[in-house]
């Protein structure tokens, strides 16, 4: 590995990993911080909620900002602004201050996520991403996995202040290190450099008529690429306009919304809400697509959204992680409420899930080279549906090995997906929009779960008696439907790893002028 790609790579890691931490660890926090800031439970759900909101809705625009302005810059401004926030809710006095605290931390792990995508795409040829993704999934499902133990231990020991202490450290260290290097950008007509060959000594002047031809002038249509003056380019984009604030605020607003409806309708009594902000989430989304048609630079390229492979690689993680996440709320309550499992014994259960996916990452990549994006992808996508399959047939009496083996199809068929698909996604994207596309990424992974969860609480409201019995209930066969939604995206990844786009094309013989008589 190049030593100016290592630091790259331990930035993208560490700050995947923080804020996969961050998030696992509140969930543990949370009833100590209600009762000591004397809060109710809708105070406490906020915590959560307005950071969800801040990031889904400004993840595409942080990717943008780092597309233009350098993800380095971007990436060290999210860390420090999150290693701060984290300081300051560590030390809040009340509720209210540790709101407002999430909120501007979710604005700054908006800033931090794309980025760490972003880095990866400009550090690495696109041939080579699938090891340093596959990488920092593998970290991100260990910090997971080991977010609920880290978290019980620290509360337990120093109260949940200490789990917002925790991230400080990391993210200010790789926030200073990312503000003091230098980001080495690859310029785009590196892959296709022009060449003018000069005339030959064994070949005629081409400015002088060959013996055996007849002198003729050329027309301008018959000259070839590198003897044609170059199309004068368009003025490169200055100011704020570059960065079609307009578009940025209705997407804010649109994902905003969706994601405020999505929580809210799963909670109980809170359906009507959801589905008025959904409403409202597509009416915004309605206005934001007539605006990207009129935007001289729109916020989201046509060229990014036009392609096969990145959208199919999108809905191939929207999918996947709808039907995790949906999946592992079901089975919690299942195996806590039904069963009378202690959390201990729980994480014990659905362990093979975050061990699959920590030890599946690195078998992806030499997967993807043997066999395609597409066959890789389709496997874990029969996995994925076969895991929640399996869950959904598990009665009141199932016991471990069952569990079992339904969490590790689940943990190796999404890891499988999460590696090919982000891999397909950042390696299709233009460099130019690397950022723009780790904010699509990462906004598909903040909704999708949103989405399952959603999904399985309006799902066990209508269907009452069945409870969290997974074989009595509703709720999880409706999820291997969203599972399996996730086949015919596979089907659409490319064939075969592309590597024609990351090797310099030779450049093509011109066109000689054949002469009419020979002697």
């Amino acid at each position: 590995m190049s030593p100016r790609r290592t630091p790259v790579l331990a930035c993208s890691v560490v700050g995947a990993a923080v804020v996969a931490l961050d998030g696992t660890v509140l969930t543990v926090a949370q009833p100590a911080l209600q009762r000591d800031l004397h809060a109710d439970v809708g105070q406490v759900q906020w915590t959560s909620t307005g950071y969800l909101i801040a990031v889904a809705s400004l993840l595409v625009f942080a990717g943008r900002l780092g597309d233009r302005y350098g993800h380095r810059r971007v990436f060290a401004l999210g860390a420090l602004g999150f290693a701060a926030t984290s300081t300051g809710i560590a030390l809040a006095p009340g509720i209210g201050t540790v709101i407002v605290l999430r909120v501007l931390q979710g604005v700054c792990g908006a800033l931090l996520q794309p980025a760490t995508l972003g880095m990866l795409r400009t550090a690495y040829p696109p041939d080579r991403l699938g090891t340093p993704i596959a990488v920092r999934t593998a970290a991100i499902g260990l910090a997971a996995a080991a977010g609920p133990l880290v978290g019980g231990a620290l509360v337990s020991a120093y109260g949940w202040r200490s789990v917002f202490l925790l991230g400080v450290p990391p993210t200010l260290a790789i926030g200073l290190f990312a503000l003091a290097t230098r980001e080495r950008r690859t310029e785009p007509s590196r892959t296709q450099p022009s060449r003018t060959r000069e005339p030959s000594r064994t070949e005629p002047s081409r400015t002088q008529p060959s013996r055996t031809e007849p002198s003729r002038t050329r027309e301008p249509s018959s000259l070839s690429g590198a003897e044609q003056a170059p199309a004068p380019r368009p003025p490169a984009a200055t100011g704020p306009s570059a960065l079609d604030p307009a578009g940025a605020l209705l997407l804010a607003v649109t994902l905003g919304l969706l994601v405020h409806g999505l929580v809210e309708a799963a909670r109980p009594g809170g359906a009507p809400t959801g589905l008025l902000a959904v409403a409202g989430a597509v009416v915004a989304g309605l206005v934001l697509a007539r605006h990207e048609r009129r935007a001289a630079r729109p916020l989201l390229p046509p060229e990014l959204l036009r392609s096969v492979p990145v959208v199919a690689g999108l809905a191939v993680l929207l999918a996947a992680s709808a039907a995790l996440f949906g999946s592992l709320f079901v089975a919690t309550y299942f195996l806590q409420d039904v069963q009378g499992l202690d959390p201990l014994d729980c994480g014990l259960r659905v362990l093979p899930l975050a061990v699959l996916m920590v030890l599946g990452a690195p078998l992806c990549p030499p997967l993807q080279r043997r066999f395609g994006p597409r066959r890789t992808a389709t496997a874990g996508a029969a996995l994925l549906t076969l895991g929640v399959l399996l869950l959904s047939r598990l009665d009141a009496t199932a016991g471990a090995a069952a569990v079992g083996v339904s969490a590790a199809l689940l943990g190796a068929g999404f890891v499988t997906l999460m590696v090919t698909a982000t891999s397909v996604v950042v390696h299709r994207a233009p460099e130019a929009h690397a950022g723009v596309a780790g904010g699509l990424q990462q906004t598909v992974m903040n909704v999708g779960p949103a989405l399952g969860v959603a999904t399985v609480t309006l799902l066990l409201a209508l269907v009452p008696d069945g409870g969290f019995v997974p074989s009595e209930g509703a709720a999880l066969p409706a999820l291997v439907l969203i599972a399996a939604l996730a086949l015919p995206a596979a089907l659409a990844l490319p064939r075969d790893t592309d590597r024609r786009r990351t090797r310099p094309e030779p450049p093509s013989p011109r066109a000689e002028p054949r002469s009419c008589v020979r002697s």
